[in-house]
């Protein structure tokens, strides 16, 4: 079998998450994150759009990672998702991170919304 070494160039994948992080660029999160072919910050929840603004015009697909399995999201989040013009596709955020990475290197236009996985 023939592998090839994935090549990420000018964007930043997720390196790795665990119980309460993530690590993006070798930098530790301690929060969920927002991550996208511009940059990387700490994201707060279903509440917290100041990170997913600023994505506007600039993604198509934002992925959203609702922790260890993939959960109901609040009405309103989607809703405010659906206004600022993504297609939000929910999932695991375990899920989440591999889609995004994978994507990414293809040059797509997405973002990750996620929250951390808790200890088991």
């Amino acid at each position: 079998m023939h592998v090839n070494e994935v090549k990420y160039f000018d964007v930043i994948p997720i390196d790795s998450y665990g119980p309460g992080f993530f690590r993006v660029g070798g930098k530790i999160f301690k929060s969920g994150i927002v991550c996208s072919s511009t940059g990387v910050s700490s994201w707060y929840g279903y509440k917290d759009f100041s990170s997913l603004k600023n994505l506007e015009n600039k993604i198509d697909v934002l992925f959203l990672g609702t922790g260890h399995e993939i959960c109901h999201i609040p009405e309103n989040f989607s809703k405010t998702i659906e206004k600022m013009g993504f297609n939000l596709e929910i999932m695991s955020t375990p899920s989440a991170c591999r889609t995004y990475n994978v994507l990414l290197s293809e040059g797509r236009r997405i973002a990750i919304a996620a929250l951390a996985v808790e200890g088991r």
